[in-house]
């Protein structure tokens, strides 16, 4: 019989080629997980690797500065603003805003009708009362006069009484002894008695004389008197007319003039100042009041030196110094003392620092915008690193464990910390993370004095070392003991200064 095939029936299998494809499974399965542990490697050996920015730490000259935007303005003494003294029309205005003047010039004049109709009477009625007094001084002579001569007339009487006594006393004894005729003894006797009310008749007359003269006295003091008062009120005349006459105070510039010919102004009456004529500035010494933090202040100096530009005279620097430091806190929200402002004492407060140019250029004018920059210290050949860099941590922070290291079983052992620990963990230490082996290690710094950019490092660190300078989100939260990996900066990216950039 010949072969039969049946349909759908499944060959015999090759056992050589099940063998094949076997193997070639199994090598793909063990390619598979060796790359799988390579990658698990990898990724196990970064785990925690944090991406920073570094820099080499360097040495350089640093200043310290103050920098203010300030006004230009003289000495106080050397501006002046003129305000109204009195009440009138401007009559006469002899200068226009910019003009030079000289001390003592006339600059403007108001109406003085009233003022000088008062000088003009008040004249009048002195000249008067002079008159009155000449008159006076007449009276004083010639009671003078009459009470010498009344003196004279007494005296003259009381000698004819003395006299008279005398007559009249030896006729009494010569009467008795018979030897004067009784008519001879009345004719002294009434001689006696006309001496003595002689006598007594100067008396009157003298005291008479002597109240009239004490009485023209009185009147001529008196006369005097309304003399010096009409006087005084004179000068309070010629003050108000005088107030109507402007002269500048000072040499200088007219640097405002607001008003204008024919304008009434007003005086100022209690806490209100009167209208403002003009000013006057001396602006051959200039200088820019600068306000200070009160946490920069306590390193300002006098004689300091400073740089001031002046926005309207560009791309020029003049050079100045400290002549005047405040003692009083200013408000920075009120602009008032500390001594008058009702704010909180939590707000931060300013103090003013006067620095004046050595060499200011012609044409300056109060109020002119300007920025000062006081250097407060300066460092040479000194370690800085960049302000950014520095950082603040506390105890507990730097003495905790990196995450996963062995450190975590030690903490777990530790004593349940005191008060006094706790009170150290709280502790906030200052420093900067320094590269070494890969690790970022936080090291504690003292500083010196800051610059615009860089701070001085007095302690902690050394020139060539390495440090973490960025990013800021990273140094936020960068832990002790952190392995890093440095990030590469773009060519040409690389800032100047005392670190360069890794």
């Amino acid at each position: 019989m010949g072969e039969v095939t049946l349909r759908g029936a499944v060959p015999p299998r090759n056992g050589k080629g099940m063998k094949t494809r076997n193997k070639v499974i199994l090598s793909s399965a063990a390619a598979l997980v060796l790359v799988g542990l390579v990658l698990f490697a990898i990724w196990w050996s970064k785990r925690g690797v944090v991406t920073v920015q570094t820099a080499k730490v360097g040495l350089q000259d640093i200043a310290a500065i103050v920098t203010s935007s300030v006004q230009i303005k003289p000495p106080p003494e050397d501006l002046a603003n003129v305000n109204a003294n009195s009440m009138g029309k401007i009559v006469e205005l002899l200068v226009h805003e910019g003009d030079t003047v000289k001390k003592g010039q006339l600059l403007l004049r108001t109406e003085d009708v009233q003022q000088t109709a008062g000088v003009q009477g008040q004249r009048a009625a002195i000249r008067t009362e002079e008159a009155d007094l000449a008159a006076q001084e007449a009276n004083v002579e010639s009671t003078k006069a009459a009470l010498n001569t009344a003196q004279a007339n007494l005296s003259q009487a009381q000698v004819k009484l003395k006299q008279s006594t005398d007559t009249y006393t030896r006729g009494q004894q010569l009467l008795k002894d018979q030897l004067l005729a009784p008519q001879d003894f009345e004719t002294r006797l009434s001689d006696y008695e006309v001496a003595k009310a002689t006598v007594q008749s100067s008396e009157s007359q003298l005291a008479q004389a002597r109240a009239q003269a004490n009485q023209a006295l009185s009147n001529r003091d008196m006369t005097k008197a309304r003399v010096s008062q009409a006087n005084a009120q004179l000068m309070s005349y010629s003050n108000l007319l005088a107030q109507t006459i402007y002269a500048s105070p000072m040499n200088g510039v007219i640097t405002s003039l607001p008003v204008h010919l024919g304008e009434n102004v007003v005086p100022g009456i209690q806490n209100q100042v009167g209208s403002v004529l003009f000013q006057v500035a001396d602006m051959s010494v200039v200088t820019a009041e600068v306000m200070v933090d009160e946490t920069d202040v306590i390193n300002v100096k006098l004689n300091q030196p400073a740089e001031v530009t002046i926005d309207a005279v560009p791309n020029k620097t003049f050079k100045g110094k400290v002549t005047e430091i405040g003692q009083s806190a200013v408000s920075r929200s009120t602009g008032q003392t500390a001594t008058t402002s009702t704010t909180s004492n939590e707000e931060a407060k300013d103090f003013k620092v006067v620095v004046t140019l050595d060499n200011p250029p012609p044409g300056l004018r109060p109020g002119l915008s300007t920025t000062a920059k006081v250097t407060t210290a300066t460092r040479q050949n000194t370690i800085t690193v960049p302000i950014q860099a520095l950082t603040i941590r506390t105890r507990r922070e730097l003495e905790e464990p990196v995450k996963g290291s062995e450190g975590k079983a030690l903490a777990a052992e530790k004593a349940p910390p005191t008060t006094k620990d706790k009170e150290r963990e709280k502790e906030e230490v200052q420093g900067l993370f320094v590269i070494q082996n890969g690790v970022a290690k936080f090291a504690p710094v003292e500083t010196g004095i800051m610059g615009s950019t860089d701070v001085e490092i007095t302690k902690g660190i050394q020139p060539g070392e390495e440090i973490v300078t960025g990013s800021y989100q990273v140094l936020r939260t960068l832990k002790n003991n952190t392995k890093i990996k440095i990030e590469k900066a773009p060519a040409g990216g690389a800032n100047p200064g005392s670190a360069s950039s890794s």
